[in-house]
């Protein structure tokens, strides 16, 4: 039990990151010893939107959260079905930092 303990990590949550942020694009990219997520908040009609937040992780830490986001997608998948993926029709503009891109 007390090597247990000793493994803890007390994490806190401040109330003003508890409200969180809403995205409704991702843009991803990397280097080789990093990858960069911004959260963009993309309003309709809107010539203009913004980062909301980024995210800097490690090529470890970007494939763990890879990993948790697929268990998680497949169990919520397998409790309320499907998510429904909508096809863009291109209207998302490129975003290009001069690094390989990923949209989510």
């Amino acid at each position: 039990m007390e090597e247990k303990k000793k493994n803890q990590i007390n994490i806190e949550l401040s109330e003003e990151v508890a409200e969180g942020t809403y995205s409704n694009l991702a843009i991803i990219t990397h280097s080789h010893a990093e990858f960069i997520i911004d959260f963009v908040k993309l309003m309709p009609g809107a010539p203009k939107a913004k980062v909301k937040s980024r995210i800097i992780l490690t090529p470890e830490h970007a494939k763990r959260l890879y990993k948790a986001l697929h268990d998680n997608l497949r169990k919520f998948e397998s409790l309320h079905g499907p998510i429904k993926e909508t096809k863009t029709d291109g209207t998302i503009p490129p975003f290009s930092f001069g690094a390989p891109t990923a949209q989510a």
